[in-house]
């Protein structure tokens, strides 16, 4: 070890941590409004990085057939729940979101898909398909059961997990994937070289922060979200639509998985079930945070991913069992300091 190595650890860390930052507050998002541990959002990283990885090679993504028929069973739950009071135009806006949006996206995806479609093109396509697919998640896996305990959303959500990674494998098979790069340029400071990717990792990663800080600190929409965070049934009685706030959590959560997997696929092959392990070091960082905390997730990400680097230069071996290790003081600590809840007696 010397100081060029630890430079490059370091640049490496935090390249990772940020990417592990983006993941973490999509779960801490999602966790805050819907009370949903979203297990699924590894699945969300993989869909982004290897639909952008298929269509890079003129080749359409079966995602995006997934998108249509989960639009299909999401209209039909919608009819179901409106069969009491069937109005036109609760029926033609149903419509709209759940058959037509989809229909739009998955023509476009065919008549755009091609070996010379414009980078821009295929990132917008890839983060289309999977905004649909996390609107559609929320509708028909969340939505009816967003009363019951936290327990049966974690199971919900271990679910959604397994049946996303299974349809993973169908649509892009086992073996692995690689995207362009988004950019070619490269900076070069000091023994460190920055390449286009990583800049871009860093600017995003940034850009997203200040952006939700923006959005629920000044915005009428990020404010309903808060109130429904802090109270389900208070916000809904004063007016909120926490059904709404919940579908938004989850497009903001899915658009965020896509936009990192789109980081990653370029610096490494992405596997379609390797979404699964970033998402869980993602969720080692929002549990850090107390899933409430989006500064402390993203400073704890940013730790994540330099214990990762450097536990890769001194014990490869070793470094998934290290980096998960630290969610053990963490939960420790944490039990410690709840108060003590006596348990109730038959």
């Amino acid at each position: 070890m010397n100081t060029t190595i630890m430079l490059f650890l370091l640049q490496d860390g935090i390249t990772n941590g940020a990417i592990y930052a983006l993941l973490g507050l999509a779960l801490v998002l999602v966790f805050a409004v819907t009370r949903v541990i979203l297990i699924p959002q590894g699945e969300f990283v993989t869909y982004g990085a290897l639909s952008y990885a298929m269509l890079a090679t003129g080749q359409v993504p079966g995602t995006a057939k997934l998108a249509a028929a989960m639009g299909v069973v999401a209209f039909g739950l919608d009819l179901f729940d409106a069969r009491r009071s069937l109005r036109l135009k609760r029926v033609l806006r149903a419509f709209a979101l759940n058959i037509a949006l989809p229909a739009m996206i998955l023509a476009l995806t065919y008549g755009l898909a091609g070996p010379k479609t414009p980078i821009g093109v295929n990132i917008a396509l890839s983060l289309l398909i999977v905004a649909a697919i996390g609107l559609f998640l929320y509708r028909i896996a969340f939505q009816p059961i967003a009363h019951t305990s936290v327990l049966v959303l974690l199971i919900a959500s271990v679910g959604c997990h397994l049946a996303l990674q299974g349809l993973g494998l169908v649509f892009f098979g086992a073996e692995g994937l690689r995207g362009p790069a988004l950019s070619n340029t490269a900076l070069t400071i000091g023994p460190l070289r920055f390449t286009g990717q990583s800049l871009a990792v860093y600017g995003l990663t940034i850009a997203f922060i200040v952006a939700l800080w923006l959005f629920f600190g000044f915005t009428l929409m990020g404010k309903a979200l808060r109130a429904t965070a802090v109270n389900r049934l208070g916000a809904r009685l004063i007016g909120i639509r926490t059904t709404l706030s919940g579908q938004i959590a989850f497009l903001l959560a899915s658009l965020i998985g896509a936009i990192s997997g789109i980081l990653i696929v370029p610096i490494t092959t992405l596997y379609y079930d390797t979404g699964f392990l970033i998402g869980l070091k993602g969720f080692i960082a929002a549990i850090i945070g107390g899933l409430v905390s989006y500064p402390l997730t993203a400073i704890a990400a940013l730790l994540v991913g330099s214990v990762e680097a450097f536990s890769s230069f001194y014990a490869s071996n070793f470094k998934e069992v290290i980096v998960f290790t630290l969610i053990l003081p963490v939960l420790v600590l944490r039990s410690l300091a709840a108060p003590a809840v006596e348990e109730e007696k038959d």
